[in-house]
């Protein structure tokens, strides 16, 4: 699952992937705003991802497909 999250003022977002579902992601997303604790994810190599919560502009949670690469991919 790839994800990105946009800090406010900060020029670049944050990418990274994961092995976790969507649902779950937003779940700990929405969560974290709500209570304003901060928004703690974990990538696909064990890393933790902690970003406040009040500085969160934006969340993509992209899709859980493998996009193939190259020109078998036609």
């Amino acid at each position: 699952m790839d994800v990105e999250l946009g800090v406010q003022n900060v020029a670049r977002p944050i990418n990274f992937t994961t092995d976790e579902s969507a649902e779950k992601i937003s779940k700990k997303i929405a969560q974290a705003v709500a209570i304003h604790e901060p928004i703690d994810l974990v990538d696909d190599k064990d890393r933790h991802i902690v970003v406040p919560a009040g500085a969160l502009g934006y969340a993509i949670v992209g899709s859980e497909t493998k996009h193939a690469v190259g020109f078998g991919a036609l």
